[in-house]
């Protein structure tokens, strides 16, 4: 038995790489940018601070080359032997042209194809699944999936509700075939789109493109209906988490590591309440970067990558706009 299962393929993770940048926003620096305060900011988020991609020459694509470059340096890496690059992001450098090409080039994937992954917060889990997919098709070796996002370039750093809540960073994983038993195990997604409006950036797109009264009216900066996202964020993402661990025989008992999406400290907290999962077991870092939307999870792994051992049991859970949330199963394979 033990010997069949070691003889499927899988699709597990390998390498880690991780970048944000040096500028820091803490809360006191916010204190003098809008009507707010640490005491308030940690209260309602967790967040203490968050990096900030300064340089305007610099968009997401510098942040995810610099973690790609990360991982290619740790993993000594030949980036020439990558199949695929995907990006998953909000934040794109320019619209058309995918991010994910430029980024491909930069690092030297020359001989891999590229794109770009729109589910905002939810963008890097279904990525995994993406690459796990191709990878278990036997047609790909090596795909490099990252999750980067610049939000600081779409955040209205008048609006409290938005601005205290956003960082900037990257994040990525290198996914290879295993027939070790560790990898990709389950995954259980959704999506709905009737609240689509009460977390987005309203104009940019086809149904309102740029015009000089979508600039005054400040449409190009992300919104959210905050009391509807943290409800439903909640809800949903607890419900996802409970259907994979039912469904894959795990519980807070042999459960390794829970990885949710750094969106909010009170939406995670409830998440592992209603969970009843033990807080030692759940991984967090949003104190030191906040919301760093389609880079929060890999972010996570690489700052915890030393705790892990080969066979733990991770599972992962997001939601973002759109909506789109899920959770997802995987072993770690070293």
């Amino acid at each position: 038995m033990n010997l069949k299962k070691k003889n499927v393929l899988k699709a597990a993770i390998t390498a880690l790489g991780g970048y944000t940048p040096e500028t820091i926003l803490s809360n006191n620096k916010l204190e003098q940018m809008v009507d707010t305060s640490d005491e308030w900011i940690q209260s309602r988020t967790g967040i203490k601070e968050r990096r900030i991609l300064s340089d305007s020459n610099k968009a997401t694509s510098y942040l995810a080359i610099r973690a790609a470059q990360d991982l290619i340096s740790k993993k000594d890496l030949d980036p020439k032997t990558i199949d695929l690059v995907i990006v998953a992001t909000i934040t794109p450098d320019i619209h058309v042209a995918a991010t994910a090409a430029f980024v491909s080039s930069s690092i030297g994937a020359i001989n891999a194809f590229a794109y770009d992954l729109n589910a905002a917060c939810s963008g890097f889990l279904y990525g995994m699944s993406t690459a796990a997919a191709y990878i278990c098709s036997g047609r790909y070796k090596k795909i490099l999936l990252i999750g980067a996002d610049k939000m600081s370039s779409i955040v209205d750093y008048t609006d409290r509700t938005t601005c205290i809540i956003f960082g900037d960073g990257g994040g990525a994983v290198l996914f290879e075939p295993s027939f070790g038993g560790s990898g990709w195990e389950d995954e259980y997604y959704r999506s709905n789109g009737t609240d689509r409006m009460s977390l987005r950036v309203k104009a940019g797109g086809s149904l309102f493109p740029t015009t000089q009264e979508t600039l005054d009216q400040g449409w190009h900066n992300i919104y959210q209906d905050g009391k509807t996202v943290f409800k439903y964020a909640i809800s949903e993402m607890s419900k996802a988490t409970e259907e994979i661990m039912r469904r894959n025989g795990i519980d807070k008992e042999n459960l390794d590591y829970f990885v949710p999406h750094q969106a909010n400290k009170r939406i995670i907290d409830a998440t592992i309440q209603r969970l009843s999962l033990r807080k030692e077991k759940v991984l967090m870092n949003i104190e030191y970067y906040g919301n760093t939307t389609a880079a929060t999870i890999p972010l996570l792994l690489n700052d915890y990558e030393s705790k892990f051992n080969k066979g733990d049991k991770l599972v992962f859970t997001a939601f973002g706009g759109g909506f789109t949330w899920g959770s997802a199963y995987l072993t770690w394979a070293y």
